[in-house]
Formats: C-alpha cells, sequence, structure tokens
C-alpha cells in the first residue's frame, strides 16, 4: 500500500501510476480533487487500485487526517513518496515574502507533517511486510546539492529535505524502514510554470537547449527503489538531464 503526496500532476501523478503498474494500491493525495479522481479512473482502466484524497498537507491536522485514511481504509501503509512541491524562484529582492513562506509549507512542512503521521505505521508494515521492509521515498532537487543565485529559498528547501532525509535514514536502518531521496535536475512539469514573469524568463534562458527529463523518469526511479529486495537500501539518487551540467 502506497501514499504518493503532489499527486495531481508532474512527478507525483506519474509516481503513482508506475506503483499501481508494480502491483500497489496507491492512495492518491493532492488539494486538487478532480485530478486525482481522474487520475484514480486511469489507474482502474489499467487494473490497478486507488483511494483519492483530497488534503492540504502544510496543514499539520490534514496531513495526520489523511494518512490515517490511508490506513483506514487500505489497512496498512508500505510506501509512502512525498512528491508534493513548488518552485517560485526569482530576483531576492523583488521576490514577495509570501512565495518564500509557499515553499518553506509545502517543500519542508508538507514533508515533515506526513512523515510524522505515517511513522508509526510504516515502522508498523517493516515488521509485518513479506517483503520484510518499508519505504519513505522523498523528492528533493540538485538544489538541494548546490546552491545558485535568485533560488536562495528552495535552495533552503530542499537541502531540507535532503538532509532530513539522510537523518532519519540513519534513525530507522535498524529498523528496516529505508528513508531514500531523489534529487532531479529539470523535469518538464507545470512546477516551472508557477513563477512570476521575470523569474519565468530567467528560468527560460538558464535551460535553454536543455531536454529536461520527463516525470517518468523519476517515476521509475522510485520504483527501483520501492521493489528492492530488503537487502539492498538505495539511499540518495541524482538524475539530471543529460544537457543539464549545472
Amino acid at each position: 500500500m502506497a501514499l504518493v503526496t503532489g499527486a495531481s500532476s508532474g512527478i507525483g501523478r506519474a509516481t503513482a501510476l508506475r506503483l499501481a503498474e508494480e502491483g500497489a494500491t496507491v492512495a492518491l493525495v493532492a488539494r486538487r480533487k478532480d485530478r486525482v479522481e481522474e487520475l484514480a479512473s486511469l489507474v482502474a482502466e489499467q487494473g490497478g487500485k486507488a483511494l483519492v484524497i483530497s488534503a492540504d498537507v502544510t496543514d499539520a491536522d490534514a496531513a495526520a487526517a489523511a494518512v490515517r485514511e490511508v490506513v483506514d481504509g487500505l489497512g496498512r501503509l508500505d510506501i509512502l513518496v512525498n512528491a508534493a512541491g513548488v518552485m517560485l524562484n526569482g530576483d531576492s529582492l523583488r521576490a514577495r515574502i509570501e512565495e518564500w513562506d509557499q515553499m518553506v509549507d509545502v517543500n519542508v512542512k508538507g514533508v515533515m507533517y506526513v512523515v510524522k503521521a505515517a511513522l508509526p505505521h510504516l515502522l508498523e508494515a517493516a515488521k509485518s511486510a513479506d517483503r520484510e521492509v518499508a519505504d519513505v521515498i522523498n523528492i528533493s532537487s540538485v538544489a538541494g546539492r548546490a546552491a545558485a543565485p535568485t533560488v536562495a529559498i528552495y535552495n533552503a528547501t530542499k537541502f531540507g529535505v535532503t538532509a532530513a532525509t539522510e537523518a532519519w535514514r540513519q534513525e530507522y536502518a535498524a529498523h528496516n524502514l529505508r528513508f531514500s531521496v531523489i534529487e532531479p535536475g529539470a523535469v518538464d512539469t507545470e512546477l516551472f510554470g508557477h513563477q512570476q514573469g521575470h523569474a519565468q524568463e530567467a528560468e527560460n534562458q538558464r535551460f535553454d537547449g536543455v531536454e529536461k527529463l520527463h516525470p517518468e523518469d523519476i517515476a521509475d526511479a522510485v520504483a527501483y527503489i520501492a521493489t528492492s529486495p530488503r537487502r539492498r537500501a538505495i539511499n540518495e539518487i541524482v538524475i539530471r538531464p543529460t544537457d543539464q551540467g549545472f
């Protein structure tokens, strides 16, 4: 049983489909209920099973309620993929503080709240699962490895996700609960369209000539981690477009 946040689009959507293909029943968590309902229908058409949950993971109570709904509805929780994220880069002098708050809320607090609520269920699943392991897979970014101008707060959030994942990995390794982080480079998703005009233009110039990754490329990495045998823990995967040198 898998829970995927940010399932309404991009990496989250592709990951949910990929895990369903692998035979997992998938809980689709996102704010945009119409989109996850459409995705659930697609999963069903392909022979899979999905549970739709409309929730804002930036609210601690809502995140905890979503996890409870998953466990109540599916009976257990074996895999958690935190794919919800937002990127609002641009000149720091012109940036709005509300945009910075939004990145911290979604990219850091959302991960924190869902992991906190899911931990007891994942630890229980790790004891009783046939595969003898449970997984948390957090989607970070190459921006969580190297800082860059106009990316300060996004950098801060993704460095945080990468660091927290490694700390959790160390904390729970002896309990058969694997924590993994995936750090993509440029992926062709709506994430790049959330920014203001001047920032969008700068991003377009920065990635000019780069053939961006597809969300399915990241979903394949998630599936590789989640289907690995108990003895093999994939701690960190960095995936860049071939053309991306930074």
